[in-house]
């Protein structure tokens, strides 16, 4: 993942704002997830001004990038595990 898989989610949270939010809606949050052969990366992009995420007001649980980094690794490690199987 590099700036522009970041910038690109920040202009899909800018055109869903423009276009569908509403005006009783919580930030909007993009969820970028990338997994390389060497990596699994996990960002949000939240673009509200600076304020901060609370996770109450989206789910019960907002896993933290590192959770989903992990998951990503866990889920390529399956995958991976399952082709060697078949073969």
């Amino acid at each position: 993942m590099n700036h522009q898989d970041v910038g690109q989610m920040d202009t899909y949270v800018r055109m869903y704002d423009q276009l569908k939010k509403q005006q009783d809606d919580n930030p909007t949050i993009g969820l970028i997830l990338c997994s390389e052969k060497s990596e699994a990366v996990a960002k949000y992009s939240v673009l509200a001004d600076g304020k901060q995420l609370f996770a109450s007001k989206y789910l019960p649980y907002l896993p933290s990038e590192e959770e989903l980094r992990q998951e990503l690794q866990r889920e390529r490690q399956l995958i991976t595990e399952q082709k060697r199987i078949s073969e």
